[in-house]
């Protein structure tokens, strides 16, 4: 991983510190982490998967609407927040990499340095019961 500013390693090593799921992407929206919550609900370690660009990370768990209707990248919380930079909310159900449906709620928001530099963006969520 090339050199990230300071606040990008600090929300790196909060993310790693929660027990809440989290995902953390540069400004281009590049995957950087997501910590052992977030693996346990993704059915992969990060070790594994390493970065990923964001059209790659933004379909590989193919969220669906509740009736099972795919959902554009666009429309995800964590990509209006990189393409906004203004926090973001919303539920919509994943496809672990172990098969399972899983009813998520994501709220993200972009992390912004000193003087209104958009370092980067970080989701943090959690599986939800069906509604």
């Amino acid at each position: 991983m090339p050199a990230q500013p300071l606040e990008l390693i600090l929300a790196r090593q909060f993310g790693d510190s929660l027990g809440m799921p989290c995902f953390l992407v540069d400004p281009e929206g590049n995957l950087l982490f997501y910590n052992e919550a977030a693996e346990t609900i993704f059915g992969l370690k990060f070790g594994e998967t390493g970065g990923m660009r964001v059209e790659e990370w933004a379909t590989v768990f193919t969220p669906t609407d509740s009736e099972g209707n795919p959902i554009i990248p666009e429309d995800l919380p964590l990509v209006k927040t990189i393409s906004t930079k203004s926090p973001a909310f919303g539920s919509f159900y994943i496809d672990s990499l172990k098969g399972d449906r899983i009813h998520i709620t994501v709220s993200s928001f972009p992390i912004m340095g000193r003087p209104d530099r958009v370092l980067g963006s970080m989701a943090m969520f959690w599986k939800t019961e069906d509604a």
